[in-house]
């Protein structure tokens, strides 16, 4: 089977850092990694620019594209891999839906935020907005300048009061059946037990993963989830965290709440962010 995966770029050492760790991961696939750049992110300030700049913009974007495309022949020199580039005239949330949608893309990566963002930010906008509009395919989004860790470890984080169809898990098992990775689901304390429906949902969730190597841990509800995540990550040496983005999820939490509340959620790890 070969994977589609879209690779959003907008030229920057952050959008490079998630092309090598999709090269990476996917180094033993057959892959065709699509290179997509939305000139707009560039033009949106600007107003009435004159078709003819427009056009010299759209030549460059072409030619960054190219020289992106070769990078990576070069780089990776992988006969299971080949490479496409998209350029769209498009917002880039338009055109990184339309793109999943043409060429049925099984995964979109990318850095976590653009030339422009703000180092105190996890999630820079267009990533927010991605995340928010896709409801086709999950997107792995890259820290800022990180090294490819194996992915040997798995958080899924989750308080059982939601049912995860196989549907959804699809896309953390494909990633654990990568290298044989362990999963590890995380729940956080806030009750003394868990009810009849949060038992309900666990005795889904283990039949569904039979087949993989998970463990279960109970986390005591010591302080915000974001804290709570953040060091559940570093003392099981998580390579990689899992989510599924449903209404009212955690997920769906940070990426509402108010800019300056958001400081607080920096996984330091690739985080697979799953459209329920």
């Amino acid at each position: 089977m070969r994977r589609k995966i879209l690779l959003p770029t907008d030229f920057s050492d952050n959008s490079w850092s998630a092309v090598v760790y999709a090269l990476k991961l996917f180094k033993d696939e057959f892959c065709t990694f699509y290179f997509i750049n939305s000139t707009t992110i560039k033009v949106s300030t600007l107003s009435n620019l004159s078709n003819k700049l427009l056009k010299a913009m759209e030549e460059d974007a072409m030619r960054e594209l190219l020289e992106l495309k070769e990078l990576a022949e070069t780089s990776d020199a992988n006969s299971n891999h080949d490479f496409q580039i998209i350029l769209s005239s498009e917002e880039l949330k338009t055109a990184v839906k339309k793109a999943v949608n043409e060429w049925e893309i099984d995964m979109v990566i990318m850095g976590t935020k653009g030339a422009t963002g703000a180092k105190e930010f996890f999630f820079g906008s267009n990533t927010i907005r991605i995340i928010k509009s896709l409801k086709l395919c999950p997107v792995l989004i890259i820290p800022e300048e990180y090294d490819f860790v194996t992915p040997t470890q798995i958080a899924f984080p989750t308080d059982y009061n939601r049912f995860y169809s196989n549907k959804e898990l699809k896309p953390l098992k494909e990633l654990t059946d990568l290298y044989d990775s362990k999963i590890r689901i995380m729940h956080i304390n806030t009750e003394e037990e868990l009810n009849d429906i949060q038992e309900y949902n666990l005795e889904a969730l283990k039949s569904y993963l039979s087949d993989y190597e998970y463990t279960l841990h109970w986390m005591p509800d010591y302080a915000n989830k974001t804290t709570e995540i953040n060091d559940f990550i570093e003392e099981l040496e998580i390579d990689l965290l899992a989510m599924v983005n449903y209404k009212h999820s955690f997920i769906e939490k940070i990426i509402n709440e108010p800019v300056i509340k958001k400081i607080g959620f920096h996984p330091n790890v690739p985080f697979l962010v799953i459209p329920e």
